[in-house]
């Protein structure tokens, strides 16, 4: 079995010229990153600083939420823990697995 040959003419592709590629990220930043900044700098102004709605600490929410704790965390650091917690088969595990399995460990010894 043969594949047929492909009757398809290709087309030599002509590259944006460097001036049109850097207009197009100067209007990228004009258009979405600048806005961006300004309504979330108009935001923090309106926030209220003793309201309860605003977000805790990085520090308080990581000591009482695990689960912060461990998105937080990159893969070294996951498997350094689950290390130290004495967990078996850790290297071969993926984020989401170890993830669960340091979980379930750290809530059964609250």
């Amino acid at each position: 079995m043969t594949n047929p040959p492909d009757n398809r003419i290709q087309k030599p592709l002509h590259p944006l010229p460097k001036g049109l590629v850097g207009l197009y990220g100067l209007l990228a930043v004009l258009i979405v990153l600048v806005p961006e900044w300004l309504a979330g700098s108009a935001l923090a102004q309106f926030q209220n600083p003793n309201s309860e709605a605003s977000l805790p600490a990085t520090s308080a929410a990581w000591k009482r939420v695990p689960e912060l704790m461990l998105a937080s965390l990159s893969m070294h650091e996951l498997r350094g823990l689950a290390r130290s917690k004495g967990l078996f088969g850790y290297q071969r595990e993926l984020r989401e697995q170890l993830t669960s399995r340091l979980l379930r460990q750290l809530r059964k010894h609250r």
